[in-house]
């Protein structure tokens, strides 16, 4: 029955066993039971269930949790988490225990010892380097569940991985004034990496309008409504224990610029227009200035009128203003976000403003002398006002300090005669004048000038003279003038003239072409003859001509020609082979001689560079070799005679390789070789010869002596029975010569003798034709194994022996008889 009601339900009246399955039940309900017996007799009394039972599914121990994963390890902490089993038993969870396994020991042992529902947990306190299994078990009303799968061996150490950064924003950001924004991104590393948020290399902290939120994986920096002072280099900073990571935004907060500086300066004042100038504003906005809007407005009204919108200066001209009024000037700047605050002058009045005179144009000076100069100069504007003074004013070059020529006033001239210069020192001038209003700004200085009496022409050269000709030129010489005429002398000009003519040629069309005291007329006619003259130039001109005393006639004198050796000629020559060989030598005559270089009476290798100049020739070898060595000689040749020297040129190499190679006295543990000098020995003498030798059948030679001054070596040690071959090198100071190899190979074995005669010769049967012999062997055989034998046969009576044929055995039967 059920438990809120009081009537029973039968359920069954067939049942013959001590149990019963009940159907058709509501679950969650609560039912009372109760059974009778039954036989024949009829039904007994009925036993009833003590309380009532409640529908319900049985309860068991729940299923293992499920995915027990690894979340962080560290040198002594490990993280884990798990998911709910799949089933819990049909009854709720009541906790969770987690137990570990230290790697080595058998027993798991519970980390939990407090009642945990989380499905996350941290075990500390763990020892570095130890290593674990770990597995969770779920329990509930009924008990402990089985365990889950264990994880895999963890370690204790500390995950180590360098930061990485993923950055939302690029490396420039624009932000208008009032606007929000953000930098985010995303970043990793082990152990966790701190993120520090930097501006123009300063922490940035948060306030009311800066904010900053970080989590594990991901990081931002917010800041509201931004303004101007937001503008800088943003960084942010990932770092750990391994490294570091940063990113970096430049943010500009852009806004119309602040009103220009002031104040309004009036640099002209005029009745009908004035010049105004201002500075730029302190602060652009973020972005530069594209124009100036100025306007004028007549102080005594309030309309503003519009000047210019389209300047980029800081001054402006302001036109069409009416003589007499007041005005003011009102100045905006503008870029690509505004317009800003106005700035705006004081009252100016438009009427025409005397000022001091203009500075005059750079002075002339003129007529120096060594006490005195005359400065010339232009009359300047007067700035309004009549010009009433000019003040003169001097200094030396190098001084700093301008001193008045004079105190008496300086009117109505443009020039004046500044009396008093020191002689030989270097002066400069300027002028400055002065009208009712004041004294205007000096001139620019003059050019310098030294205070020394005027430069006169030179004097002529003394004793010009021919001191060489050729064929086609002449060599003159002169002594500078007596006289320079207070002036440097700048050089000298040269003319010619052939005898019989009436012009005279210029050798040099410049007096400074010819600085010094002498020169070479060249282009001139063989044979011909021509006089010759010298004029000096200074700043003031070119002096009387110093003529040469003798018509010259030009032809080429004659010497005979001379060797000046230098020292790398001066006596035999020692060169390493593939350094560089240099033969020169100093050569004189006239005219120049005909240089030829030869070798050995043969000419020069064609790699030699041979170098002829006007004094002297060279010839250089590069990378010489043994075969550059000899006899080298150096001739020169003109019509006055020649003259040869030699010079002896060894190259030192390595010497060449040994001659005549031979081997004698073969036995079968040792050879005899000999051989000869190598023909050429390098330059130096031969030190020691290397032999080697290799059996046929290997690739590689073995040295058996490397140290001997012989020209014979005992080669010991040989296995009977194998083929050699021999080879022999020569070395000197500078290195081992080719190898002289034996062109075949020779065998290891006692030296062969022809064998003895056979023994006991004697035929065993005689045909009409023909004869069987047979023998013995000989006693000896000579050293090697008999192969044959040779039968010969000679008629009673005749001189010579016949042969009939080799036979390898011991008879034969000799035939043709």
């Amino acid at each position: 029955r059920d438990s809120d009601h009081r009537a029973w339900t039968p359920v069954t009246c067939t049942v013959t066993r001590q149990n019963a399955t009940v159907q058709g039940l509501t679950e969650g309900k609560a039912y009372f039971f109760r059974i009778a017996a039954e036989n024949i007799i009829g039904m007994g009394p009925f036993t009833e269930t003590t309380k009532e039972i409640v529908i319900r599914d049985p309860i068991t121990v729940p299923d293992r949790p499920e995915d027990l994963e690894v979340k962080a390890v560290t040198k002594n902490s490990v993280t884990l988490t798990w998911n709910p089993p799949k089933y819990n038993g049909g009854s709720d969870i009541t906790m969770y225990v987690l137990e570990s396994r230290l790697i080595g020991k058998e027993k798991f042992h519970k980390v939990t010892k407090e009642k945990m529902l989380d499905r996350k947990y941290t075990i500390e306190g763990l020892k570095e380097g130890d290593t674990y299994e770990y597995r969770v078990s779920a329990c509930n009303i009924v008990g402990q569940g089985k365990p889950s799968f264990c994880t895999k061996p963890i370690t204790c150490k500390d995950e180590i991985a360098p930061p990485s950064l993923d950055l939302d924003f690029r490396d420039k950001l624009i932000v208008r004034v009032g606007e929000a924004f953000s930098l985010t991104g995303r970043y990793s590393g082990k152990p966790a990496p701190k993120v520090t948020w930097l501006k123009d290399d300063n922490v940035v902290k948060e306030d009311d309008r800066t904010k900053i939120k970080t989590t594990p994986t991901t990081l931002c920096l917010g800041i509201l409504k931004s303004v101007r002072e937001d503008s800088g280099k943003y960084c942010v900073n990932v770092e750990n224990s391994t490294g570091s990571r940063k990113g970096f935004c430049q943010v500009n907060v852009v806004d119309r610029p602040s009103p220009p500086v002031g104040p309004v300066i009036f640099d002209e004042v005029h009745k009908d227009h004035m010049v105004v100038s201002w500075k730029p504003p302190l602060d652009d906005g973020g972005s530069e200035i594209t124009n100036y809007i100025i306007e004028k407005k007549d102080a005594h009204k309030d309309l503003w009128m519009p000047v210019t919108s389209a300047t980029v200066k800081t001054t402006c001209k302001i036109p069409k203003l009416l003589e007499g009024r007041e005005y003011q000037i009102r100045i905006y700047a503008e870029n690509l976000y505004g317009i800003s605050d106005p700035l705006i002058s004081d009252e100016m009045k438009a009427k025409d403003r005397f000022r001091v005179p203009d500075a005059p144009e750079q002075p002339i000076i003129k007529d120096v002398t060594k006490d005195s100069a005359v400065v010339v100069w232009n009359k300047p504007y007067d700035g309004g006002k009549p010009i009433t003074n000019y003040i003169v004013e001097k200094k030396e070059t190098m001084a700093t300090r301008w001193v008045k020529v004079t105190r008496d006033p300086i009117f109505p001239s443009t020039q004046f005669k500044v009396p008093d210069l020191l002689e030989g020192c270097q002066y400069e001038f300027r002028v400055s004048a002065e009208n009712e209003i004041g004294v205007g700004d000096p001139s620019p200085p003059s050019q310098p000038i030294f205070a020394r009496d005027p430069i006169a022409k030179p004097s002529p050269p003394v004793n010009p003279e021919a001191v060489d000709k050729t064929k086609n030129s002449v060599d003159l010489s002169w002594q500078p003038p007596r006289h320079d005429g207070n002036g440097k002398i700048i050089g000298y000009l040269i003319e010619y003239q052939k005898v019989g003519d009436e012009e005279w040629k210029k050798a040099n069309l410049t007096a400074d072409s010819c600085p010094e005291t002498k020169y070479k007329v060249t282009g001139l006619t063989e044979g011909l003859t021509y006089k010759f003259r010298v004029r000096a130039a200074n700043a003031a001109g070119e002096s009387e001509p110093a003529y040469v005393p003798d018509p010259v006639e030009v032809k080429d004198r004659l010497e005979p020609p001379e060797l000046i050796l230098d020292a790398n000629m001066a006596r035999e020559q020692h060169v390493k082979a593939g350094d560089t060989l240099r033969l020169s030598a100093v050569i004189k005559g006239v005219p120049f001689p005909k240089v030829s270089w030869k070798k050995e009476d043969h000419e020069v290798s064609p790699k030699a560079d041979i170098e002829v100049t006007g004094v002297g020739s060279k010839l250089e070898i590069r990378n010489t070799v043994h075969e550059d060595g000899g006899i080298y000689s150096l001739t020169v040749e003109n019509p006055a005679g020649s003259k040869t020297v030699s010079v002896k040129v060894v190259v030192l190499d390595k010497p060449g390789p040994p001659r005549n190679l031979q081997i004698s006295d073969v036995r079968s543990d040792s050879c005899y070789l000999t051989w000869k000098e190598p023909e050429d020995d390098g330059g130096s003498v031969i030190t020691n010869y290397v032999v080697e030798r290799k059996d046929v059948a290997s690739a590689q030679w073995l040295a058996i002596s490397s140290s001997s001054k012989k020209r014979s070596h005992m080669a010991k040690y040989l296995i009977e029975g194998t083929q050699y071959l021999f080879r022999v090198a020569a070395e000197n100071q500078f290195g081992r010569g080719p190898y002289v190899e034996t062109l075949k190979p020779i065998k290891a074995i006692d030296p062969l003798h022809p064998p003895g005669p056979p023994k006991n010769l004697h035929h065993v049967d005689v045909d009409k034709t023909e004869v069987s012999l047979v023998w013995n062997r000989p006693d000896r055989d000579g050293g090697a194994e008999i192969t044959g034998y040779l039968v010969e046969y000679q008629e009673d009576g005749a001189d010579e022996w016949t042969k009939f044929q080799t036979v390898p055995m011991l008879d034969c039967v000799v035939t043709g008889l």
